[in-house]
């Protein structure tokens, strides 16, 4: 199986998009799914010094990781691999959310972009790194039907039904992480609205371009995309 060079530049500009806005340091990871049986996980380095052209690497859904994959890759398998709809992960350490994630907490649906997650992220409450089949199948048990589950002390994965999407979700949770920590700071905690559940239903729309304007604006200034591309 073999990854088409659009698919290869799509998955480079996710990487370094998410590395741009701070999602993403020297650790995190992001794939998409090619077919029912491998996906397309991104090189193997701090997805901002990714460059242009620098090929990702096609992994099974089951089976052993190809050498050179790092080891967490082993959750994108297991999402993969249960969740027919998922067609693309990222795996990051968004700086709210790994505040957050210590207290053993996730962020409240607080505001818009916190809609999407539903009543919330799903929380994996383990800070070691998850490099295993037994211990990656855990953390996506406990994911359950939830698109992103934040790890104490280890960052956040996301889970969506295309790239593009995934890479905004990731930045909409980490907002959602910056609100909860500001309200926190401000002891609003029990004045702060947290949305009910048809809120959350009205707000969490993909109408009007809402995915497609985020995604412009953290794809921008990438040097495999230009303008006219974002808005295409």
């Amino acid at each position: 199986m073999t990854a088409t060079p659009a698919a290869q530049r799509d998955l480079r500009i996710a990487a370094r998009a998410l590395a741009r806005h701070g999602l993403a340091h020297a650790y995190g990871h992001c794939s998409v799914r090619l077919d029912e049986g491998n996906f397309l996980v991104c090189a193997s380095r701090p997805m901002g010094l990714i460059a242009p052209g620098e090929p990702g690497t096609v992994v099974p859904v089951a089976g052993a990781l190809p050498a050179g994959v790092l080891g967490e890759v082993r959750l994108h398998q297991q999402i993969y691999r249960r969740h027919a709809h998922v067609r693309a992960v990222t795996r990051t350490m968004p700086p709210s959310l790994m505040a957050l994630g210590t207290a053993r907490r996730t962020p409240r649906t607080r505001h818009g972009m916190g809609a999407y997650f539903g009543a919330g992220a799903a929380l994996w409450d383990d800070p070691q790194l998850v490099r295993d089949d037994e211990r990656a199948a855990a953390v996506i048990d406990a994911m359950g039907g939830a698109n992103a589950i934040v790890m104490r002390g280890n960052g956040v994965l996301v889970a969506s039904d295309s790239l593009a999407k995934a890479a905004v979700l990731t930045w909409y949770l980490e907002d959602a992480a910056r609100i909860e920590l500001a309200v926190l700071a401000a002891g609003l905690q029990d004045e702060s609205v947290v949305l009910d559940a048809a809120e959350r239903e009205r707000r969490a729309t993909d109408a009007g371009g809402i995915f497609e304007r985020m995604w412009e604006y953290l794809s921008a200034g990438d040097p495999e995309i230009n303008f006219q591309e974002t808005r295409a």
